[in-house]
């Protein structure tokens, strides 16, 4: 088995390199400051678009996970781009949120308090200061984690709300997207706030801190994880009364790992044990998911019986490091194979060869998804880190 796992470390290095490349090349922009707002299907630069908080975050958490691995000084200089353009035109002084978009010239566009916005900017930050140890660079990420704590944490009924207005009001669209359901509480929200205090507890181990993370653990296993199926419940009113929805095949693999990983940071022996289970039947489960060309749908919509006959390029990026981490505690090679078999299937599917990175997905006859190469939520971090990941595990 070694041979395989030394080609597949090997490859995932070399795609590591030219994800990094793209978006050292590609992203900078020279006209309005930190990076581009959108790069289009046809690789056309977008310089009027809007900039969002969360791609930004992700370019900063991007190029700080991967500069360990490089050594290479101008992802340092990048990260540092990344944290200074945040730290100038996201960061909200008056009211201590993040914008969730500016303008190109970086003024304030959509002023809204995205709790998952404010969470990536924390995972980002501190990333970032493992770097740096810059105390500015900290300061700002524990200040965010306050205010996270202050106005989105639900007192009576536990768990986060979603969304504020800029001075912390409530707002009537909560959604992340467009496909999102308009409801107080999702899964996606509460991973992302996990994933970045666990990020934070790695730099600064405050008592808090770290039952906030264990409870957030609690609310998970009891609400957002179907005991049954394994599949994950996506959306919750504020009563956690759930609004079902459809089963997102690549949520439940990201949290798998994930999760899992979050209750290690906390050292308590009882959840690490219940998420390493759930790390191996949320991988079970995402097997359900899989085409026969090795790779893994979007959506299944349980209510219509209907597939999203869709292969998005993320969903992708999480199954590598889910079924690793899954064959890393069990020792059942079945599920490397998967991994392997997925990344043969993004060689020939979703990476574009010829200008780098990543296309948004195909179809089920194998036609290119016409969106974004760079955007809103094209970002370098669910390939990148799942190709740190893999470096790091294998």
């Amino acid at each position: 088995m070694l041979p395989t796992i030394q080609s597949l470390k090997s490859a995932v290095q070399e795609e590591l390199d030219s994800l990094l490349h793209y978006w050292e090349n590609h992203s900078i922009d020279d006209k309005n400051g930190g990076f581009i707002g959108q790069i289009d299907y046809n690789e056309i630069k977008k310089y009027d678009s809007e900039k969002g908080a969360v791609l930004n975050a992700r370019i900063l958490w991007t190029f700080s996970a991967a500069y360990p691995f490089t050594n290479n000084p101008n992802h340092l200089v990048l990260a540092e781009r990344a944290f200074r353009y945040i730290d100038t035109y996201f960061y909200d002084t008056e009211y201590g949120g993040i914008f969730w978009s500016i303008n190109p010239d970086g003024t304030p566009k959509d002023t809204k308090n995205q709790i998952y916005a404010l969470a990536f900017t924390i995972y980002g930050l501190t990333e970032y200061y493992k770097i740096s140890k810059k105390e500015e660079v900290l300061q700002l990420a524990i200040n965010l984690y306050h205010n996270i704590e202050k106005h989105s944490y639900d007192k009576k009924n536990n768990g986060y709300f979603e969304a504020f207005t800029r001075d912390w009001q409530p707002i009537e669209d909560l959604r992340l997207s467009e496909k999102d359901a308009n409801e107080k509480k999702t899964m996606n929200t509460h991973l992302h706030i996990v994933e970045a205090y666990a990020n934070l507890y790695e730099v600064w181990p405050d008592k808090t801190l770290k039952i906030r993370i264990i409870n957030l653990l609690i609310v998970i296993d009891i609400y957002f994880i179907n005991s049954q199926t394994f599949h994950l419940k996506l959306f919750f009113d504020e009563n956690w009364i759930e609004k079902p929805d459809v089963i997102s095949y690549g949520h439940d693999i990201e949290a798998a790992w994930l999760l899992h990983w979050c209750a290690t940071v906390t050292k308590d022996k009882s959840l690490i044990e219940k998420y390493k289970d759930y790390a191996i039947a949320i991988a079970n489960a995402t097997k359900a998911g899989l085409d026969d060309d090795g790779g893994l749908w979007y959506e299944y919509d349980p209510k219509e019986d209907t597939l999203i006959a869709e292969k998005h390029w993320w969903p992708q990026a999480e199954l590598w490091i889910g079924m690793v981490n899954a064959w890393q505690l069990t020792q059942d090679e079945s599920y490397l194979t998967i991994a392997e078999e997925n990344f043969a299937f993004v060689q020939n599917h979703i990476i574009d060869k010829e200008n780098g990175e990543w296309f948004w997905g195909v179809t089920s006859d194998y036609s290119k998804i016409e969106k974004d190469k760079a955007g809103f939520w094209k970002c370098p971090y669910h390939n990148g880190r799942a190709c740190i990941e893999l470096i790091k595990r294998l």
